[in-house]
C-alpha cells in the first residue's frame, strides 16, 4: 500500500479532495475532521493502556474512569456542535434577503 501512496501526486490528491467535498459537503468536513481526531486520541489512549503493565492498580481504574468521562464529554460536545451547526444554518436561512 505504501508504494501506491508514494505515487500520488498533487493532481490526484486534489481530485480525491474534491470527491470528499462532494460526498460530505463543505459544512460536514470540520465535523468529520473533529470526529477523526477524537477517534485517534481515544485509540492512542487505549493502545497506551494496553502497553501499561500496571492495569490492576487504582491508577489504572482512575484512568479508565477518566477515559469514560472523556468519551461522555466528547459525545456531549459532538451534540452541541451539531446543534450549533443547525442554529447557524437556520440563522443563515433567516438572514437571506429573499426569505427562502
Amino acid at each position: 500500500m505504501l508504494p501506491l501512496i508514494g505515487s500520488l501526486g498533487t493532481p490526484e490528491l486534489l481530485i480525491i479532495l474534491g470527491i470528499v467535498v462532494l460526498l460530505f459537503g463543505a459544512t460536514k468536513l470540520p465535523d468529520l475532521a473533529r470526529g477523526s481526531g477524537r477517534a485517534l486520541r481515544i485509540f492512542k489512549a487505549e493502545t497506551k493502556g494496553l502497553t501499561d503493565d500496571e492495569e490492576d492498580t487504582p491508577e489504572a481504574t482512575t484512568s479508565a474512569q477518566e477515559i469514560a468521562q472523556q468519551r461522555e464529554l466528547e459525545s456531549r460536545q459532538a451534540d452541541l456542535d451539531r446543534r450549533q451547526a443547525e442554529i447557524d444554518a437556520e440563522r443563515e436561512r433567516l438572514n437571506r434577503p429573499d426569505g427562502a
